[in-house]
């Protein structure tokens, strides 16, 4: 058995239309969810109505997971489903007592909160350090290491339909300098775009950009 499948033996199966809100920033938090099936984003919103998309997550992926094992039950950020989705919700007080009562299994959740934290870190980075067109290339690069599919070692495909908001909201800027900076991308042939989707033309131009740590995929991920 794994930290996953106390969701699947002990979880209750929902499922959720695209644009439904999971949970809100601000609500109390009293489960935590593991994506079976969909595209769930997991955001927050600052005073001024400023939105900053944190993951794009995907099967596997757990949500809600800040509060566990803490006294704070209020959720920090928000989740909507941006495909059909299914997920597993499972209480906190239920995983808490079964994680304690299986220490191998705690062990392995705290491997796996280690790991989201180095992905947090190194995502905050980015997005402060590298600047708009540093934020861009990482987003993609990210996004590269969860949705691409490899056509060669340079060349990426990402399957997943994303609109220029959305990839705004992950980079922490505006829709039109996303706009802007992805068509110069494009005339230079470094990303071929077609109804939402985007093929990285050469991967490595993106990481000589931002002098890349080729941090292994388990961390340079969106999701």
């Amino acid at each position: 058995m794994n930290f996953h499948t106390l969701f699947e033996e002990h979880g209750q199966l929902l499922k959720f239309d695209k644009g439904i809100q999971i949970f809100q920033e601000g609500e109390t938090a009293d489960d935590i969810y593991l994506v079976k099936h969909g595209k769930i984003q997991i955001s927050k919103e600052s005073e001024m109505g400023k939105e900053l998309t944190l993951r794009i997550c995907g099967r596997g992926s757990i949500l809600g997971e800040t509060t566990l094992f803490n006294k704070e039950i209020i959720h920090s950020t928000s989740a909507i489903a941006l495909t059909g989705s299914e997920v597993y919700l499972l209480s906190k007080s239920a995983l808490e007592l079964l994680l304690t009562e299986q220490p191998a299994l705690l062990i392995e959740y705290l491997k796996w909160l280690q790991n989201e934290n180095i992905k947090n870190q190194s995502l905050i980075r980015d997005l402060v350090m590298n600047g708009k067109k540093g934020a861009l290339y990482s987003t993609l690069i990210r996004l590269s290491n969860t949705y691409g599919e490899t056509i060669t070692d340079n060349v990426v495909y990402i399957n997943f339909n994303l609109t220029n908001t959305e990839i705004a909201n992950l980079c922490s800027t505006s829709r039109e300098m996303i706009n802007r900076m992805l068509n110069e991308l494009r005339k230079q042939k470094i990303i071929t775009l077609d109804k939402g989707f985007i093929t990285i033309n050469d991967l490595q131009f993106l990481k000589d950009e931002i002098c890349c740590e080729n941090c292994p995929s388990s961390i340079c991920r969106i999701d």
